[in-house]
């Protein structure tokens, strides 16, 4: 099976720590520590959509504290590159917890070489979609990562865990 072409150039969004072990754009972070869709032996860049979508895949991973020096990279992604859709249809599963059937799919993905890009559902945001990036797809090398730039996230994300009701939309339980 062969990915479909975009039509058009798209922009994705990755955040990490620039001064961290691994570059921003760089898959070595997803073999040592595989993601819902990958295994250690299929590395892929992780990306979402929008950069709000990346601030919460961020969030979902960061158990409640605000990750240090975080920037983030736009990602041009050209006219031309091979993508495929996850359908979340098709595969029941994808978003438990074991991962089982997102790494499965993700894998063979990779393994096949079937596109560059595969585009996913969102488990946090479940309207957005994230972006995986085959590293060793012949087409990697017409991707290209822009400078970083700081993240500035909103202390209001990290403080009030249990302080229900103190925003006039929510109500106490």
């Amino acid at each position: 099976m062969s990915g479909r072409k975009l039509d058009r150039g798209l922009t994705a969004f990755r955040i990490g720590d620039p001064d961290g072990a691994y570059p921003i754009f760089d898959a070595t972070g997803s073999r040592i520590s595989p993601g819902r869709w990958n295994t250690p032996d299929t590395p892929v860049i992780h990306a979402s959509e929008h950069y709000s979508t990346a601030m919460l895949e961020v969030l979902a991973n960061a158990s409640g504290v605000l990750p240090p020096d975080q920037h983030f990279i736009e990602i041009a992604l050209d006219a031309g590159l091979s993508y495929e859709v996850f359908s979340a249809a098709h595969h029941p599963g994808w978003d438990r917890a074991d991962k089982q059937v997102a790494r499965a799919f993700g894998s063979a993905w990779v393994a096949e070489n079937r596109s560059v890009l595969l585009f996913t559902p969102s488990v946090v945001a479940r309207m957005e979609r994230n972006i995986l990036i085959n590293p060793a797809h012949p087409e990697f090398g017409r991707i290209r990562p822009g400078l970083h730039q700081p993240v500035w996230w909103d202390q209001r994300l990290f403080h009030g865990q249990g302080r229900r009701g103190s925003h006039p939309y929510m109500s106490p339980r």
